[in-house]
């Protein structure tokens, strides 16, 4: 049976379900009794030695060691028993998920199991979905572990596609999540070919571990004796049950899936990784944490998560990017390299000096940031504004050094037939393999759309440098659109100077300073004072002296307030202007317009 097969059968219990339950309730029921009876055909084999041990008092280590497993169960029960009594099957099964051991049994109070089991026997429900459930044979030897993930990520996905809310908070759409893992893996040979590698791989906001999977499906398909190990942290209770339920029946150690907030409380406190993935909130406050992340940033400095500055309350996605760079493996140890979606704001929003500033300052000047990838809007469930993936590295090619990539992939999207929540659009495989081969080959490129003579496109070519850009065909025309750009770090740096002007007293005269370091020098006058950002590859007094001098002459610079900012103005670099028609096509157009009016009050007057 192969995974889609055995999935639509475990969807078949939605069928006993239909009625007492909601359609985004079923999961409740189906995912924790999925991983009840895949843990029930594991221990099957050693489920006697496992109770024999615990019989006679032996510790927690012992059991373990008898189920020959990661984990145990302590009861004589198992689901095959639980239907052959069905006056007592509530109690029982309580009974029976309470004999496991702890780590396994807070996934099932994290699904808040013991209240779907009170539910399900108030609605004469709990016998027919056991008995549904023990008649699945999940044993390793007829459902791999590869292929138990695969079941399980299906099932997720239905009800995340059922659940538009849930699916928002919790589940990134998967083709984003593939072109991020392409991304973070397209450099690293050895990680794709080398025999029995280990690899370390961390997700911040696991939600319900969908880019932890995919991670590891990808390393399975191109290298299968790799071996990834999966570390994450989750807030949301429910979320955190299913990625912790998936991970264990992926053969994964659960202990390094962790709950709570990874901002105030870090789970993985000094750990570093090899690979990291993340789809932060978008645009939510982080008021909640304020105290104990201005703590660790007044304390620890860069020491700690967020020596760089923290960003406005209003919005805490750099907050993770930060915590992302804490958890880097260092270059001398084999290096990082990550991907995170965020919106436009962590771009551009704040001024020089602010915190978002010197965040993207400290990733610019420390030569951190690889690439930024525009994706299409309408791409996730609850939102359809813009949204980018940053890939961030340590470990840079020679050829990337100092540089930052800017691929525009916002047109590279398929409508779906069906709209999810606020998804519309999709990407496919080819685009995304598009979008992985510019960032591989690291070239600059050209989005070439071909039009014919009635302005329809009929074709989309890139065109990389050097490439010549398709022929026109006849009475139509080719439109050039960047789609691949190359930059320097410092292209995105500026630096805001202060412009000041003298005080003049009632003869028109500069006012001048009476005492201290302003002694003998004239003093400025607020009203108008101004700002003007400059470049960090052109010379500051250069600058002032061709853009400001000529307008105002006796103007200076108040070099003790100049700062340093970064921003990454990304549409500003794509834009493509389109002079308008000429004036003689437009008259030539009313012209017509206005006979064809003409024509049809003649007739109606008629």
């Amino acid at each position: 049976m192969n995974h889609q097969s055995l999935s639509a059968f475990i969807w078949s219990v939605a069928d006993l379900l239909r009625g007492d339950y909601k359609q985004s309730e079923y999961g409740r029921v189906i995912l924790p009794f999925t991983v009840l009876r895949r843990l029930d055909c594991v221990l099957a084999p050693t489920k006697e030695s496992v109770f024999e041990a615990a019989g006679k008092g032996h510790p927690d280590p012992m059991l373990l060691r008898a189920s020959q497993t990661t984990f145990f169960n302590r009861s004589p029960l198992d689901l095959v028993k639980l239907v052959g009594d069905q006056d007592n099957i509530a109690t029982n099964l309580l009974s029976y998920v309470q004999g496991f051991s702890p780590e396994v049994r807070d996934i099932f109070e994290q699904f808040e199991f013991a209240a779907q089991i009170d539910r399900l026997a108030k609605n004469g429900l709990l016998y027919q979905v056991t008995e549904r459930f023990a008649g699945i044979d999940l044993h390793p030897s007829t459902v791999d572990n590869n292929q138990m993930g695969l079941v399980f990520e299906e099932l997720i996905r239905r009800f995340a596609e059922i659940s538009n809310e849930t699916a928002g908070e919790h589940f990134t759409p998967r083709e984003v999540i593939r072109l991020m893992v392409n991304l973070i893996f397209v450099e690293d040979d050895d990680v794709l070919s080398k025999p029995s590698v280990v690899r370390t791989i961390y997700d911040p906001t696991a939600g319900t571990g969908g880019m932890l999977s995919i991670a590891g499906e990808y390393l399975q398909e191109h290298n299968p004796q790799a071996h990834l190990t999966m570390s994450g942290q989750e807030l949301n209770p429910e979320s955190y049950a299913i990625c912790k339920a998936d991970m264990l029946i992926k053969g994964q150690d659960i202990t390094k899936i962790v709950q709570g907030n990874t901002l105030s409380d870090d789970g993985h406190p000094g750990q570093t990784f090899d690979y990291m993935l993340s789809n932060p909130p978008f645009g939510v406050e982080w008021k909640k944490v304020q105290k104990e992340v201005k703590d660790e940033h007044q304390r620890l400095g860069y020491a700690g998560r967020f020596g760089p500055g923290l960003p406005r309350v209003s919005d805490g996605s750099l907050l993770f990017l930060m915590h992302l760079l804490a958890k880097m493996r260092p270059k001398a140890e084999g290096g990082c390299r990550f991907g995170i979606v965020l919106n436009g704001s962590p771009l551009f929003t704040g001024a020089a000096g602010s915190g978002e500033s010197e965040i993207r300052r400290y990733v610019l000047e420390n030569d951190l940031v690889e690439a930024i990838i525009a994706l299409p809007t309408d791409m996730f469930y609850n939102t359809g504004i813009a949204t980018y993936v940053w890939i961030l590295s340590n470990k840079k090619p020679a050829e990337r050094q100092g540089k930052v990539q800017l691929i525009d992939a916002s047109s590279f999207w398929q409508r779906m037939r069906k709209s999810l929540g606020s998804k519309r659009k999709q990407m496919s495989d080819d685009q995304i393999g598009n979008v992985t081969q510019l960032f591989g080959a690291f070239v600059e490129a050209e989005l070439a759309t071909v039009m014919d003579g009635e302005g329809k496109e009929i074709a989309r070519q890139i065109v990389r440098e050097g490439e010549a850009a398709p022929a026109a065909p006849e009475g139509g025309k080719v439109k050039l659109a960047p789609l691949s750009r190359i930059f320097d770090n410092t292209s995105f740096g500026y630096q805001t100077i202060t412009v000041e002007r003298p005080e003049l007293d009632e003869h028109g005269k500069p006012v001048l300073g009476q005492r201290g370091k302003a002694k003998g020098k004239p003093v400025a006058d607020t009203s108008f004072r101004d700002t003007e950002n400059v470049p960090l590859a052109e010379d500051v007094d250069a600058y002032f002296e061709r853009e400001v001098k000529p307008h105002a002459r006796d103007a200076w610079i108040d070099k003790s307030k100049t700062k340093t900012g970064y921003e990454i103005p990304f549409n500003r670099h794509f834009y493509v202007f389109e002079p308008p028609r000429a004036l003689k096509e437009i008259d030539a157009e009313l012209g017509e317009v206005s006979d064809r009016i003409r024509a049809l009050l003649k007739d109606m007057a008629a």
